[in-house]
């Protein structure tokens, strides 16, 4: 793999600089030693379609050229584990024959361009890498961000990603059922809309991205070829963002949901019928990754013909038509006896195809066009010797002076007016407002909808069950990164277990600003590192994942916010699985966890009620948090608790409210120091309790070793936290409005 920071050795060929007097191949974002490694590998000065198939290749968002030393540090093995990280999405083995695909991907800056369907075409991507390993993709869940909607700007780019979401996926016919929303000044200039997909299949169904063997065919099926998306997210998502970037708007794909439909439907039945050798998506990059990265993965060659690709546009380049990002385009490889019957699939679900290109032992990747070579360059060295960089790190000058920055001693507030300043704010409040527009019911296999901490998806007529929760925090990361990202993978795993499901696989997406900022990669590798320790502390494997990198505008970075995708399997699944609504009056309200410390760094009563965002988090407790995960799953499994809800954004007075929100039930809680109801240290969790079984899960506590407290009951028409003589009251109607009106509100104006 050449390193691009070396000069060239003195025999190697060098570039005349009179004969690029243009430097085209910086106006594709391709630096000087970047473009020196090209024509070594060449030999030459590469031809304009080569240069093209270079550039979005070796770009940041498909080389991930920043990022790759870092990544190796992610554990990625256990025996569930089928297919890890490298393939279009991480498999793993969830008992008698069946197999759940998982992905996560990113559509940042193509979303703050177009909101609308940067969003969707986000969601047709993730669709398309998951139904490429051979599933049937079975759910969706959103994890988005933006500015606050005090913005009409931000109200806009809001509203306009949901609205892509929804109706892309409501039209494919896949269900969204979860995710998270959050809202911070730093995604002002800079959406963050990252998509989880999760499908399903037995494992004889399993296909990967290979090209085959010599003489297969290539068929590339699906839409036709455009110029929508020429550098789309492979150009969008490697450079900063300035305010004029609506002027990329052309790079942005359009995206067609009931063609993505045929397609999905048009494979699976390829798939079925065993008429394929692999298949790739055609997404970032279009057919110069659909093309090479089989090819390489095979160890083999392919001669390609432009001229047979069809297309909806005439007079396209060679170079455009190898770089456009065109939705809803898979590229099969068959044996040559299949060809008609896999011709013959496409017709039935009246889906284009067109044989493009021939499997060559060799090694090299010849593309063709109107009778001319055009290209001709070693397939594995678009991905394979793609550029490697370790760009400098360090500690961001102004982190001691912020985690000095802690609210230590702190009047107490209004107890009330600090609850109802919480329930109305974007970040904390009801996300009704979004998932309503998502049909999360389509199958019927959605057994704990949106609303709960995790969802729970029922895998086809069996008794098993998927849990997955999606989590990310900047904020948190923002202050420690380290401990911000192992803390996201605990919270996941405990939401996980609080389905009752057994935690059992995660996938990222790491979301940075400028990694040619020490700063950023400092907290990239902390991040990195902080998740590691995390998977490695509860045996989950990282089986995928995605880096977005360039998060600024105007030399403005987000905060650091990596979001992680956790899977859990629950199986037999629980006959009444926990859900907030299944709470009834009389139960006790039991708190789960170690006790409290006074640490309000990093919490959502920080931020809003001081607008101050400082101090050092809690790091966490690997031991205290599987004695959490376990406790939770065994309160669901063994005891069938009706609800349970984490501790986290808004601290225990938040959660209890949510409690009594989602039940129509009031809630008592007893305290001992206010701040505890606004701490958000980790480990912590709530739960609805019969009577009858107190005495039980008291005792299971002591058998786990997590310490456990009975702190309140719900019924009534509060919201109540006591403290001796001290009662702060509300009503619960007045929260409940609050709570379900605070984005709707802001929407409106």
């Amino acid at each position: 793999m050449p390193d691009v920071s070396l000069a060239p050795e003195e025999d190697a060929f060098v570039p005349d600089p009179d004969a690029n007097r243009e430097a085209v191949y910086r106006l594709l974002g391709m630096s000087d030693d970047e473009y020196r490694s090209v024509c070594e590998i060449l030999g030459r000065e590469p031809r304009p379609a080569e240069l093209a198939m270079y550039s979005v290749m070796w770009s940041e968002h498909c080389s991930y050229k920043s990022s790759r030393s870092h990544l190796k540090r992610f554990p990625t093995d256990a025996p569930w584990v089928v297919v890890g990280p490298g393939e279009n999405a991480g498999v793993v083995d969830i008992g008698d024959g069946w197999l759940a695909a998982l992905r996560i991907e990113s559509h940042n800056h193509p979303s703050y361009v177009e909101p609308y369907q940067g969003a969707a075409t986000g969601v047709g991507g993730i669709l398309r890498d998951v139904f490429t390993m051979g599933a049937r993709p079975v759910a969706l869940w959103d994890q988005i961000r933006f500015g606050p909607l005090d913005q009409s700007k931000n109200r806009y780019l809001f509203g306009g990603v949901v609205a892509g979401i929804a109706g892309y996926g409501n039209a494919v016919g896949v269900p969204t059922v979860g995710g998270e929303v959050d809202f911070a000044e730093c995604y002002s200039g800079n959406p963050l809309v990252n998509v989880m997909c999760l499908g399903v299949l037995q494992r004889d169904q399993l296909v990967l991205g290979t090209a085959g063997t010599d003489g297969a065919v290539a068929i590339l099926l699906g839409r036709a070829t455009g110029r929508d998306g020429i550098g789309g997210a492979s150009v969008l998502a490697s450079a900063s963002f300035e305010e004029a970037s609506e002027a990329k708007r052309p790079s942005v794909q359009v995206g067609d949901p009931f063609e993505e439909k045929k397609l999905i439907e048009a494979c699976l039945e390829l798939y079925e019928k065993g008429l394929v050798l692999g298949v790739q998506d055609l997404g970032a990059a279009g057919l110069s990754c659909a093309t090479s990265e089989p090819a390489a993965r095979a160890g083999m060659g392919m001669d390609v013909d432009l001229s047979s690709v069809h297309v909806r546009e005439s007079g396209m380049s060679a170079p455009e038509l190898l770089m456009s990002e065109s939705q809803e385009r898979m590229m099969a490889f068959v044996d040559p006896s299949e060809v008609d019957e896999v011709l013959a699939v496409a017709r039935h679900w009246e889906i284009d195809a067109s044989v493009v290109g021939t499997v060559k032992a060799g090694g090299m990747l010849r593309v063709f066009h109107d009778g001319s070579l055009v290209a001709e360059l070693p397939a594995a060295s678009l991905s394979e010797d793609a550029p490697l960089y370790h760009r400098p790190l360090g500690e961001p000058h102004w982190m001691e002076d912020i985690w000095a920055k802690t609210l230590t001693f702190v009047i107490r507030p209004g107890l009330a007016e600090a609850l109802m300043k919480l329930l109305d704010d974007p970040s904390i409040a009801s996300k009704a407002w979004v998932y309503n527009q998502y049909d999360h019911m389509l199958f019927l296999n959605t057994v704990i909808p949106p609303g709960n901490d995790g969802s729970l998806i029922r895998v086809g007529n069996t008794n098993k069950a998927l849990a997955v929760s999606t989590d990310g925090n900047g904020r948190l990361c923002y202050l420690d990164p380290r401990r911000g990202g192992g803390r996201l993978v605990y919270e996941a795993a405990l939401n996980v277990a609080m389905t009752g499901a057994r935690p059992l696989a995660l996938v990222d997406n790491l979301n940075f600003g400028n990694p040619e900022k020490p700063e950023v990669m400092w907290q990239f590798r902390e991040s990195i590192e902080g998740i590691s320790e995390a998977c490695e502390r509860l045996g989950i494997p990282v089986v995928g994942g995605n880096v977005s990198f360039y998060n600024e505008t105007d030399g403005v970075d987000i905060y650091p916010t990596p979001v992680v995708g956790l899977l859990g399997l629950v199986d037999p699944m629980p006959e009444s699985p926990p859900r907030l609504d299944r709470i009834e009056e009389g139960m006790s309200l039991w708190r789960f966890g170690p006790e409290w410390a006074i640490n309000l760094a990093g919490s959502a009563f920080e931020k809003i009620t001081f607008a101050h965002v400082g101090g050092r988090p809690s790091a966490p407790d690997p031991t205290m948090a599987k004695a959490c995960i376990e406790m939770a799953t065994r309160l669901v499994n063994e005891l069938g608790i009706p609800a349970l809800h984490d501790i986290s954004d808004g601290g225990m007075a938040i959660a209890a409210s949510e409690m009594a929100i989602g039940s129509g039930q009031g809630v008592r809680l007893e305290f001992t120091d206010w701040r505890h109801l606004f701490s958000e240290d980790p480990h912590r969790f709530l739960a609805a309790v019969p009577d009858e079984l107190s005495e039980t899960v008291g005792a299971l506590a002591v058998e786990v070793g997590i310490p456990a407290a009975r702190i309140g009951s719900f019924g009534g028409d509060e919201i109540a936290f006591e403290q001796g003589g001290i009662r702060a009251v509300v009503a619960l109607d007045a929260a409940t409005e609050t709570y379900k009106n605070a984005i709707p509100h802001r929407m409106s104006h």
